[in-house]
């Protein structure tokens, strides 16, 4: 089973006003999920640095009447990459995302600097290999142990794994 956004979502707790960032959001399978879980009186960030996968989700989210989408072009490998403010963010999902990133230490530090520092919430979502082709190479993917380990290094606490699929691993961290 590869991996699906609407059944990873349910294990991550999102409430209606939430504000979430979708960090290396891409053509936004997230982002619209996202989308309709926080509804009206929330947001959703949807941050990337390829601005044609950026222009495409503008347009479907403007398509499907999403108004509590903001698209940013950002690079994840910075700090303040993202460019929102401190602390500005309730969760945030990063999916199939960190073994594409040149630096993942800053992104991990740029996670931490956007989320609230008492209820803030990570989801992240990797390949676990790289499986005969259809996921990264070998030599990109970064194993759950080495995820877990950035992640806690900077100061997030492990708070549970779940199912994500047979390709990929999950984990959900905090912040306090």
């Amino acid at each position: 089973m590869f991996s699906d956004p609407a059944t990873n979502l349910e294990q991550f707790h999102i409430d209606p006003g939430m504000t979430v960032a979708d960090l290396g959001s891409g053509t936004g399978f997230y982002t619209f999920i996202l989308s309709e879980k926080v509804g009206p009186g929330g947001k959703v960030y949807s941050v990337d640095v390829q601005k044609d996968l950026l222009n495409k989700l503008k347009t479907e989210a403007e398509n499907r009447g999403l108004h509590n989408v903001e698209i940013i072009w950002g690079d994840l490998d910075e700090l303040k990459g993202t460019t929102l403010r401190d602390f500005s963010v309730d969760r945030a999902v990063v999916v199939n995302t960190l073994f594409q990133l040149e630096k993942p230490e800053s992104f991990v530090a740029e996670a931490k600097r956007i989320l609230n520092p008492k209820s803030g919430k990570i989801l992240v979502i990797d390949w676990t290999d790289s499986f005969g082709g259809i996921g990264p190479s070998p030599d990109v993917v970064i194993r759950p142990d080495v995820a877990r380990t950035m992640f806690e290094n900077a100061g997030f606490k492990f708070d549970r794994d779940i199912k994500v699929g047979d390709h990929h691993y999950g984990m959900i961290f905090r912040t306090s």
